[in-house]
């Protein structure tokens, strides 16, 4: 839903006389948020945010996810259910057909609308381990209207495959970087480039890799300039925050 379109279409509307007060207040009820009993659904978010609310799946019951699901299709949002199985997308998709899944990213969507930003967000990743992160980050993007392209497994272990993409890198807006192990990456990318980099650590790597910490905490110390750092597997936190950079 494009949500200021939306208000100002239900004004329009009244103000002319094509709608009735009653109807118009029955529209708008639910804007601030919705009462579901297990869970109060953020209507309104779209109108602070310019998108709606996105539905993290762990530890929901399947029913509850179908009726959110519902609720949200009803006022025309785009659609991004996160950590997301395969199963509940089977069952969703019984009831809504039109639902998409990316198994390696772990995300259930629906996209609204067309391009709504032209310049290019790239997402990098060190390893082949590393692309359920960017998969997240990559349709999190592409929902919320964004030019996408992704180059993977390019970290510093062969690093020659990294300098060949030099021009790609150069051409991208904003750059997402996702790496395990000691989580390097980041810092090579903050110092070839001087557009801004999100890193985000995975949780790839062996016994003292810390199940990402030790990579959270390489590219938080980055000596690169530029360089942010969200939350371990945090390919969704990533691809929102370049998402509101790229507009």
């Amino acid at each position: 839903m494009n949500s200021s379109a939306y208000l100002k279409g239900i004004l329009g509307k009244v103000y002319h006389r094509k709608m009735s007060a009653d109807k118009a207040f029955n529209e708008l009820k639910n804007l601030p948020y919705e009462n579901m009993g297990f869970a109060r659904l953020d209507h309104h978010r779209a109108f602070r945010k310019g998108f709606g609310e996105v539905v993290y799946c762990e530890n929901k019951t399947p029913e509850h996810v179908k009726k959110i699901t519902a609720a949200l299709l009803k006022h025309k949002n785009p659609i991004l259910l996160t950590r997301a199985n395969k199963a509940l997308y089977d069952f969703l998709k019984k009831t809504f057909p039109a639902l998409k899944y990316n198994e390696p990213g772990r995300v259930i969507y629906l996209k609204k609308g067309g391009l709504k930003n032209k310049k290019t967000v790239l997402i990098l990743t060190a390893g082949t381990s590393d692309i359920p992160v960017a998969e997240e980050a990559r349709i999190t993007l592409e929902v919320m209207g964004n030019r996408v392209k992704t180059i993977y497994d390019v970290g510093v272990a062969g690093i020659h495959r990294l300098l060949d993409k030099l021009p790609e890198i150069s051409k991208a807006n904003v750059i997402i970087v996702a790496a395990g192990m000691e989580g390097a990456l980041g810092s090579v990318i903050g110092g070839l480039t001087d557009k801004p980099v999100i890193a985000v650590p995975t949780s790839v790597g062996y016994g003292s890799s810390f199940k990402g910490i030790a990579p959270l905490l390489t590219m938080m110390n980055s000596c690169s300039p530029g360089v942010v750092v969200v939350n371990i597997d945090n390919g969704f936190g990533a691809g929102y925050f370049a998402s509101l950079i790229n507009k």
